[in-house]
């Protein structure tokens, strides 16, 4: 009877300390993720009215001090939300760092925005967030005495329309963007393949893919004659649905040239942020033309990131990618990146 105590008080004992360690894992755990997201600025819930309904978005204020300005975010492809779920904290951080508000936006369709943004081309993106500038002009509480457009990726095709068009863009920040949809996309392909090691049989094929979809493109082919082709020369992997299609349909041909010459006539300084392990986008080709147009007007960054400026390791590593993005989400971006970005708001000011 006494041994049996005795053995009781034991497994108690180990179990008090067990359950006292794995109470102070989480503990810390929870303390490290709340000071990883303790982000220095202030943030508000805002909806902007455009012609197809409305756009729910979200403005993001220095903490300590009053805004200069005001930088309008435009998203690369895809269904993005306004804080890209969250990964847009560290630019929403770097911007009021240099004391400029943020604007950002879901795309249509995307959370609680009206409309599709699978129905737009490259102007109707372009008509969008110029109609979100001038919602700005009318609002008390949002800085507009300097505007500033950051886009990413697809948004390259985008931003030069609006300098183009408008007289109030003060400066612009690339990340990423690129020169032509076409030659972007097969850059993108032989990347993957090369990063994938594939074999030259399948480097071949994928590459007579490619052009036939670009073919099925060129004639404007029905979504019904592209699923019929992708069935038969790919039948294990998802097609795109008739939206993504249309979409690709609408902008295949789009290509920044004339638009980056056209805005490039307005003289306002360009950062452009290059990562070195980008396989979206072929860097070098946006980065000469970029200097080609925008000449001394142009700051180049080169970092070390893949596309989307994340660190290679934490892009790579599904697990490192997120215990980083939970505990850590300034860390998700390469060194330079956030701090390139602030000194040239800091410039722009």
């Amino acid at each position: 009877m006494y041994s049996t105590n005795v053995q009781r008080k034991k497994v108690s004992k180990w179990v008090l300390i067990l359950t006292g360690a794995v109470g102070t894992l989480l503990v810390t755990a929870f303390g490290v993720a709340a000071a990883g997201n303790d982000y220095r600025f202030a943030q508000r819930a805002v909806q902007i009215p455009v012609d197809e309904g409305h756009l729910e978005g979200v403005l993001t204020t220095p903490q300590d001090r009053s805004a200069l300005g005001l930088v309008v975010m435009v998203h690369g492809d895809g269904a993005v939300d306004a804080t890209q779920g969250g990964l847009y904290s560290p630019w929403f951080e770097g911007a009021a760092a240099a004391g400029y508000a943020t604007l950002s936006w879901s795309k249509p369709g995307v959370g609680g925005s009206t409309g599709n943004w699978l129905d737009q081309t490259m102007d109707d993106r372009a008509a969008e967030v110029s109609a979100a500038i001038d919602w700005s002009l009318t609002q008390p509480g949002v800085p507009t005495e300097r505007v500033v457009l950051w886009g990413a990726s697809q948004a390259g095709w985008v931003v030069p329309k609006i300098v183009a068009a408008r007289e109030d863009i003060d400066g612009v920040v690339a990340v990423g963007t690129a020169i032509n949809w076409l030659s972007q996309g097969r850059y993108n392909l032989l990347a993957d393949l090369e990063h994938e090691d594939a074999t030259d049989a399948e480097r071949a094929l994928a590459i007579a893919r490619s052009d036939a979809l670009r073919e099925l493109l060129a004639r404007n082919a029905s979504y019904e004659e592209y699923l019929d082709e992708h069935l038969a020369a790919s039948p294990g992997e998802t097609p795109m649905t008739p939206d993504r299609w249309a979409f690709a349909a609408r902008n295949f041909t789009v290509d920044a040239t004339a638009d980056l010459q056209d805005a490039a006539l307005r003289e306002i300084p360009v950062l452009l942020l290059a990562g070195e392990h980008d396989r979206n986008v072929d860097m070098r080709e946006t980065e000469t033309v970029y200097r080609s147009i925008f000449g001394t007007h142009l700051t180049v960054e080169h970092v070390d990131a893949v596309h989307s400026m994340a660190r290679p390791l934490v892009d790579g590593n599904g697990v490192v990618g997120y215990l980083t993005a939970v505990f850590w989400p300034r860390a998700v971006f390469a060194p330079g990146v956030i701090d390139a970005y602030t000194a040239f708001l800091d410039q722009a000011a």
